[in-house]
């Protein structure tokens, strides 16, 4: 019933995250619609993205030159260091505007069920930027998930004495209702306590 190109387009939106067939179809036919020069931009953005994004050499985020910005701001706090899984959790942590140190993505979580061993993270880069850099607390802020965890333990006990490190606190979400909270968040919420000022 579709043209080969179209059949083409769809397949290739619902690759995406969180894009079914449905979505990918509805997707295509509002590019469709949508002025010649909107879907050529789109194309070229894609086009530019893959020919120009690689690994920032020292955080391992994206970057289009040999650093990222945030490696590149010398304004930064040099001794804070952030452990991220991915690049896409720095995002929103800049959102915040609370911290202002550097990052180091690993690249994923330690899952040995999925085959992912410590050798598969960049956790020797890690190492070594806490050796040469002169970071004194590393953050680590991996997701609260059962492979976040097993790798803030692995990274925990790697680098205990050599760096201060702590963990994102986690719990309540502000405008929560206590009765709606799952036991799990609640218990980590009361462990996370802090005096009140």
């Amino acid at each position: 019933m579709l043209t080969p190109s179209l059949e083409r387009l769809i397949a290739e939106l619902s690759r995406l995250p969180g894009v079914g067939p449905r979505s990918a179809q509805r997707l295509a036919f509002h590019l469709l619609k949508a002025p010649n020069e909107r879907t050529l931009a789109l194309a070229g953005a894609l086009t530019q993205m893959s020919e120009r994004l690689r690994p920032c050499s020292r955080c391992f985020s994206f970057a289009e030159d040999e650093l990222c910005p945030i490696c590149q701001d010398q304004r930064r706090d040099r001794t804070l260091l952030c452990v991220v899984e991915e690049p896409s959790s720095i995002l929103p942590i800049e959102r915040t505007h609370e911290y202002r140190g550097y990052y180091h993505v690993l690249g994923g979580a330690l899952s040995p069920i999925d085959g992912i061993d410590p050798g598969d993270l960049r956790i020797d880069e890690l190492v070594r930027r806490v050796d040469a850099e002169g970071v004194t607390e590393l953050i680590v802020a991996t997701n609260p998930t059962m492979t976040g965890e097993a790798t803030a333990l692995y990274l925990g006990d790697l680098l205990r004495g050599k760096v201060q490190l702590t963990r994102l606190a986690s719990g309540l979400p502000v405008g929560a209702d206590l009765e709606y909270a799952d036991e799990l968040t609640l218990g980590r919420a009361l462990l996370g306590r802090r005096v009140l000022e």
